[in-house]
């Protein structure tokens, strides 16, 4: 089921670093590496979260499809051993289907601190199958575990499954079995003892503070990346710029002119500054990955579900706004847990007003070239204000049209306290997803803009008669009334492709780095100019992966496109009604 542990015993088992949170959904795809067992090279699925295998929902389809088009040797159900009286009737139905499952009864330490007691012998007997009580984060109970996989694996033969849906009927036995198995096997406490979470969600969850209090956690996460991450920002740079002045810059006596700007002024310039802003996102991601895992967000989608049902949304469609904190796209995967398919795709409208990793790294360096450091977190703060301002607004457009009855059931995990490989994991999660986007987008963006800004042969590098400036001055009538220049156009057209080229494009553009980057880019815009910018970036459109994902989720051109054209139309407007505004006020 979801948020029973089951991507962390994946991660334990593989070595790989899938994604993990303290909410339900976080898997949305298959994910999938080998091991060897027993002697025996294994290959791992971890399969999206489910509740049944009737297939209600597209994530519960994905599970059963897979289990009916494969030869599945073996099938490991993770339960919670705090919820088992409702979880157990999962393990039931694997074996009601012909396949004997090895059971791992996950989250035994939240369980013996809440006075749980569980017969495992007993259990077993009574399912017909092997099973272990384990604790995925701790790694209690993995030795036996490994021991079972060799032996079971080993000794397998792909179960030609029944036809499911003929075989799973008999809901009402499998709830009795299940019941009986707990009342036998199961000591549970008259009374469950949540002392601290309660006392906690007493203040967390208040009416009134509650919310207020997250997006003041959320505005110290942000002061805590400014305040940590400038020295290793600046650290990064300077490390960068050594290399460069040693190393590279004697080459420029040996290449020709062309070959030299083209490696070291246009590729290395532009990874170099995107690199260095590495730390900074690392050091977000790990405070997000605490928040996460503290339960913290699980509760952010408790506060806001009565304002998102408002919208015709729930709280789950907060949550995918969340992760899209990360990426925009395992956050429209995500929306495979709604069954219906107009909240699919309002919360699929939604989700690309996220301020993804990618457009925080374009913020960071705006602001910290053109903000005093005490403004600097409230310029970022704002901008994550703005983007759920527009999600919330996009919500309230579409919703009327895409109106959906689907009751929103949350669980809200207890609170725990963040293990430290796991954050650790989360992060490079991250920031490997960045690498790798960085060894494909930004250095083919860079590539084609240092061309565009350096030809036809014979023009001013960056000037007007290259075909950057040409395409700039093409799109002038549109962006002037926003405050975006020329030169600054012509960025936009490769974030497009993907965010992570913005900064890129501009050292490819211009030549510069560090202080005279900086430089350069207080004479293309000014404070308001900035914000116009920023905001523009924000909304005008997702990275090309993005728009791909909403196009394969939702089957239609017409919603992608529909899509696109809102948020451009949204993005002009409010940097118009921003910059005019402002400028009518004499700013």
């Amino acid at each position: 089921m979801p948020n029973t542990g089951k991507s962390t015993f994946f991660n334990r088992l593989t070595g790989s670093s899938s994604r993990v949170g303290n909410w339900p959904g976080v898997t949305v795809d298959l994910l999938s590496a080998r091991v060897v067992l027993g002697g025996e090279a294994v290959e791992v699925v971890d399969l999206p979260g489910i509740y049944d295998l009737h297939g209600f929902s597209e994530d519960e389809q994905i599970v059963r499809n897979f289990l009916e088009n494969n030869p599945v040797d073996l099938v490991t159900v993770i339960l919670n051993a705090s919820q088992l009286d409702h979880q157990l009737p999962l393990a039931l139905q694997f074996c009601k289907i012909g396949m004997q499952p090895l059971v791992l009864v996950n989250m035994t330490d939240e369980a013996d601190q809440l006075g749980i007691r569980i017969d495992a012998d007993a259990l077993a007997a009574g399912l017909n199958c092997p099973l272990h009580l384990i604790s995925a984060r701790y790694g209690t109970g993995f030795n036996e575990v490994l021991t079972s996989l060799a032996r079971l694996v080993t000794r397998a033969n792909p179960v030609p499954l029944q036809e499911m849906r003929s075989c799973l009927h008999a809901d009402d036995e499998i709830v009795l079995h299940s019941d009986a198995l707990i009342s036998r096997c199961v000591q549970v406490p008259g009374v469950l003892v949540r002392r601290i979470t309660e006392r906690i969600d007493r203040v967390l969850l208040h009416p009134i503070f509650g919310l207020p209090l997250f997006f003041l956690v959320m505005f110290l996460v942000f002061q805590t990346v400014y305040t940590l991450g400038s020295p290793l920002q600046e650290a990064v740079a300077f490390v960068l710029d050594g290399f460069r002045s040693l190393a590279l810059q004697p080459l420029s006596t040996v290449l020709p002119g062309y070959l030299y700007g083209f490696l070291v002024d246009g590729v290395y310039d532009g990874i170099g500054t995107v690199a260095s802003f590495v730390p900074v996102i690392i050091l977000f991601f790990f405070l997000m990955a605490i928040v996460e895992d503290s339960g913290y967000l699980a509760r952010a989608a408790y506060l806001t579900d009565s304002l998102m049902a408002r919208m015709g949304l729930d709280g789950r469609g907060f949550v995918m706004i969340l992760m899209g904190f990360g990426c925009n796209v395992p956050a429209l995967m995500g929306t495979r847990v709604m069954r219906s398919r107009n909240l699919r795709w309002l919360s699929m409208l939604v989700i690309p007003f996220s301020l993804c990793s990618a457009r925080l790294q374009v913020y960071i360096f705006i602001t910290t070239a053109l903000f005093s450091p005490r403004l600097a977190p409230l310029v970022l703060f704002g901008l994550y204000l703005a983007s759920f301002a527009a999600a919330f607004l996009t919500a309230t457009v579409f919703g009327q049209r895409l109106k959906s009855d689907e009751p929103f059931v949350l669980e809200l995990p207890p609170y725990r306290a963040p293990v430290l490989k796991q954050v650790m994991l989360r992060g490079w999660h991250e920031i490997s997803h960045f690498l790798r986007r960085a060894s494909t987008f930004i250095i083919t963006g860079v590539v084609l803009v240092w061309l565009l800004t350096h030809f036809p042969t014979g023009s001013t590098p960056g000037g007007a008669d290259t075909w950057a400036g040409m395409l700039g001055t093409w799109m002038k009538p549109l962006l002037d009334p926003i405050g975006i220049s020329a030169a600054m156009s012509v960025v936009l057209l490769f974030g497009f492709v993907a965010k992570e080229i913005v900064i890129g494009a501009m050292v490819a553009m211009t030549g510069l780095e560090g202080a005279a980057l900086n430089g350069y880019l207080a004479t293309q815009m000014d404070t308001i100019q900035a914000i116009s910018f920023m905001l523009f970036v924000l909304l005008y459109t997702p990275c090309l992966s993005t728009l791909a994902t909403q196009l394969s989720e939702s089957r239609s051109w017409k919603f992608a496109a529909i899509s696109l054209t809102w948020s451009l139309s949204l993005a002009w407007l409010v940097s118009f009604l921003i910059y005019q505004g402002a400028r009518t006020l004499g700013y």
